[in-house]
C-alpha cells in the first residue's frame, strides 16, 4: 500500500509529558522501548528526553516554580555533583596508571 504524501504532522509534547515518561522509564523492571510503544513515541526520542533529564535540561514546572535562591542553590549541586563524578573518574584512571607504571617498573627491575 503506497504512502499517503503530505505534510507531516509534527508533534510538541509539553515539558511535563516528557518527564513523566522519562520517570516510568526509570521505574524497574520497565523499558524504554515499552513506555515509548505505549505513549506511541520512537524509543530514539524517549532515549532523547532521558539524556536531556540526566543533563538536567528538561525539568517539570514543579521545579520552576522554586523561589530563585533555591533553584540556583539546586543548580550549583547538580554541576557539583558532576564534577564530583567527572574527578572520581579521573581518580580511577590515575590509580590504574600508577598500578600499571609500578607492575612495569617491577618488570624492568627483575630482569
Amino acid at each position: 500500500m503506497p504512502r499517503i504524501k503530505g505534510p507531516r504532522k509534527v508533534h510538541q509534547y509539553s515539558n511535563e509529558f516528557k518527564v513523566t515518561a522519562v520517570r516510568l522509564s526509570h521505574l524497574p523492571g520497565v523499558q524504554v522501548k515499552d513506555v515509548a510503544e505505549e505513549l506511541d513515541i520512537h524509543p530514539f526520542m524517549l532515549s532523547r528526553w532521558r539524556k536531556e533529564y540526566r543533563e538536567g535540561k528538561l525539568e517539570a514546572k514543579v521545579k520552576k516554580a522554586l523561589d530563585p535562591k533555591t533553584a540556583a542553590e539546586l543548580k550549583r549541586l547538580k554541576k557539583l555533583e558532576r564534577d564530583y563524578a567527572r574527578l572520581k573518574e579521573e581518580h580511577e584512571i590515575l590509580k590504574k596508571a600508577i598500578r600499571f607504571c609500578s607492575e612495569q617498573k617491577a618488570k624492568s627491575s627483575r630482569s
